[in-house]
């Protein structure tokens, strides 16, 4: 993705990994400064209210009802005008950020980029794009989706009828290729089976072509759906395009493809609702080769309708502090 091409791409963490946390943050459990009327502790529930601990270096357990997007400095809304839905943490994650601010503010690098890496977002070895993380409640009636790709197709049914661009073998196919994965192998590769790309291209941030070994269903419908919304396109007018313009077979890789193109369901990107990154867990006190594909999977991830900011009921926004590539080793050396 042009700023994350995840996947995020985000379900409970494994206890195997929850442990590894608590080991990582010193075996501290959240704290809280505010207590409710039957003195049990309060979570944050508002914008404000998580600006403030985030502020302070609290951990607090945070309501359901915030979410929260990373996006470029200045953005008016959590993902650019063009996306049809935007992608969104849960309060799980961002209770998640509070401990990372919370341990590591001192090396505001590790907390940027760590939430960044928690996301999903690929090629942090040099991304210097300044970006900022929205906390936000959701207008009334609004409610959030886990982006499965059984989600995805049930949405495109409802907007824009049985187009038959999306047959249910492909479905099925595209599904089974994600959940049948083997022990040591990840959702990069599970991209690499359907599409062709091959994995280490992918990671090393060269664009998918032929030249990276994509296949002719995948490049097929990236070339039919047209422009990404990252660029000139927008995600209805994206998905319009596949359906009436892609002539080849209607295979796995194709519908990956317009996904892909179309909602920034990038190669990172699980399929299950929840994120994944090749580089270290931020907390895993291990490098990143010593880690297992299973502590790799992060937080909970959601999707919601794309709309400005100033049309929520309430939000706050928090700079992060990226520093300069040249600060980043740990990403692979492990954040300990």
């Amino acid at each position: 993705m042009s700023l994350k091409r995840l996947g995020t791409g985000r379900g409970r963490m494994p206890l195997v990994v929850l442990a590894a946390c608590a080991l990582a943050l010193g075996g501290a459990m959240p704290e809280s400064s505010s207590a409710a009327a039957d003195g049990k502790p309060r979570c944050i529930s508002t914008p404000r209210e998580y600006r403030a601990a985030w502020n302070a270096r609290q951990v607090r357990c945070v309501s359901p009802s915030l979410f929260g997007t990373t996006h470029a400095r200045g953005s008016a809304s959590p993902y650019p005008p063009g996306f049809w839905y935007a992608w969104a943490g849960s309060s799980t994650n961002l209770q998640r950020y509070l401990e990372l601010r919370r341990t590591y503010g001192d090396t505001p690098p590790k907390v940027g980029i760590g939430i960044l890496s928690y996301v999903g977002y690929p090629g942090l070895d040099t991304w210097d794009t300044p970006t900022d993380l929205t906390v936000y409640t959701l207008p009334p009636g609004v409610r959030a989706q886990v982006p499965a790709f059984e989600t995805w197709f049930r949405l495109l049914d409802e907007e824009f009828g049985d187009t038959g661009a999306y047959p249910l073998a492909a479905q099925t196919r595209l599904a089974y290729k994600y959940s049948r994965l083997g022990p040591r192998q990840d959702v990069v590769d599970a991209f690499q089976a359907v599409t062709g790309c091959r994995r280490t291209a992918l990671l090393d941030g060269e664009d998918v072509s032929a030249k990276i070994g994509c296949n002719a269903e995948f490049l097929g419908a990236l070339a039919a759906a047209g422009p990404s919304p990252y660029d000139t396109g927008d995600s209805k007018s994206c998905f319009r395009n596949f359906a009436a313009r892609y002539k080849g077979a209607k295979t796995a890789a194709a519908l990956r493809g317009a996904l892909y193109q179309c909602q920034d369901a990038g190669f990172l990107n699980t399929g299950v609702g929840l994120g994944y990154n090749t580089y270290a867990n931020p907390f895993v006190c291990e490098p990143a080769r010593d880690q297992s594909v299973l502590q790799k999977y992060t937080g909970r991830e959601f999707i919601l309708p794309n709309t400005t900011f100033d049309r929520l009921p309430s939000h706050a926004d928090i700079e992060l502090e990226l520093g300069k590539p040249s600060q980043r080793r740990f990403l692979d050396s492990g954040y300990c």
